[in-house]
């Protein structure tokens, strides 16, 4: 029989049926930790889903990795290279690898009311994956590219369409300089998407890689480039290091991290602001478990007092008292997590908390729960708060049977 287990439990009961002085000590206590712990979980969850909103809008309009003519990577509009690769075969077969697909890029010029802006058409082909797209679509629908002949819709954002007054099925001009010389394409809108990211939106559209074909006078087999979307993010490092060995000397793979530099290190600033959160909230729920631990023992003295004089240790009493410091977190660590869970998925499901889209890129508060980071959290949160306690514990052994008799 464990004996300091029965003494805690003890106490326990007759804590609930006894008005004691710590009874709204430990009450403060476990709502400390369970506050604190929902506050966790919710900025991990808040954290990691802005990081993950923001970084799948950059991925949605530039893939995961761009191979490019490497004499000409710094350039808007890169030097043609061969679309028939010997390199595509084993980059597909790689492990990690979702889809490859080619790409173009040039820029023309739309004429507004009052000015004449820039845009950067991004050509994509019959392989093109069109998700990301379609998940931000608002009005009309994506176009069909075919491998023979040329399609002349364009997919463009609700920020350009606002700006030039056109909607679905409207008619649009793009002026393009070559050589000097001013050219005009015609296109139909077939589509209006809305990411809320203002970098991409206010100058990226999408039309048929024919069409960029024609105007650099490319032959069919000439693209940009090869855009390769991955499985997993996680892996961006290691797969791009591979596909760079596979591309040649002659080509190039820039990582979505590596082109974007500056974003990506704001992102990763977020954690920084997550983990000064979780700083505080620990030692908030620590600084409480030792008040009520403390006062647990203060109150408990005279038992204290005849344990010793019936020749229990220091370390059998102070059991007893983990054993009741366990339960009263592991309470507060039940009602956390009921607490910042249940949050986290109403949020998830219903966007209750809405944000400026302009200001924030995202439109509601954006949730990423992950089932290890929780148990982390927990498992942070219980070890820390037991550690604090060891402290508050080693009062037990400065008292003794005599004067804690006298005490009661």
């Amino acid at each position: 029989m464990n004996t300091e287990l029965f003494i805690a439990r003890h106490i326990l009961r007759s804590d609930r049926n006894n008005r004691q002085i710590s009874r709204p000590i430990v009450k403060i206590a476990v709502s400390g930790i369970a506050l604190g712990l929902a506050v966790m979980i919710l900025t991990v969850a808040i954290v990691k889903g802005f990081q993950r909103e923001i970084r799948e809008k950059i991925i949605g309009f530039s893939a995961h990795i761009q191979i490019t003519n490497y004499d000409n990577n710094t350039s808007q509009e890169p030097a043609p290279i061969n679309k028939n690769q010997d390199f595509l075969l084993p980059l597909t077969k790689l492990k990690g690898v979702r889809h490859v697909q080619v790409y173009a890029v040039k820029t023309g010029l739309i004429k507004t009311k009052t000015d004449n802006e820039g845009v950067l058409l991004k050509g994509v082909g019959s392989d093109f994956d069109w998700t990301f797209v379609k998940k931000n679509l608002q009005d009309g629908k994506i176009f069909s590219v075919l491998d023979s002949g040329m399609n002349r819709d364009i997919v463009i954002s609700r920020r350009i369409a606002n700006r030039l007054g056109k909607k679905a099925g409207d008619r649009l001009l793009i002026y393009f300089i070559n050589n000097l010389q001013q050219r005009v394409k015609e296109f139909y809108i077939s589509g209006i998407y809305d990411t809320g990211f203002e970098e991409y939106d206010k100058k990226t559209v999408f039309v048929d890689i024919a069409q960029l074909q024609k105007l650099n006078n490319w032959n069919k087999n000439q693209v940009g480039g090869f855009e390769v979307l991955l499985s997993d993010f996680d892996d961006l490092k290691r797969i791009g290091e591979e596909v760079n060995d596979l591309a040649g000397q002659s080509l190039v793979a820039q990582t979505v991290r590596q082109a974007n530099e500056t974003v990506f290190s704001w992102l990763d600033l977020q954690d920084v602001n997550a983990w000064i959160v979780i700083g505080l909230m620990v030692l908030v729920a620590s600084i409480n478990m030792i008040s009520a631990l403390l006062i647990l023992i203060l109150e408990r003295t005279n038992m204290i007092g005849v344990l010793k004089a019936l020749g229990s240790g220091n370390w059998s009493i102070q059991k007893v008292f983990f054993y009741n410091a366990i339960y009263l977190i592991g309470k507060g660590l039940l009602w956390g997590n009921i607490i910042g869970i249940g949050i986290a998925v109403i949020q998830s499901k219903f966007g209750i908390f809405t944000l400026s889209q302009e200001t924030y890129y995202v439109p509601v508060v954006p949730i990423h729960l992950d089932l290890m980071q929780i148990i982390l959290l927990n498992a942070g949160t219980l070890l820390t708060c037991l550690v604090m306690l060891l402290l508050p514990s080693f009062i037990v052994s400065k008292i003794t049977p005599v004067k804690a008799i006298r005490f009661s």
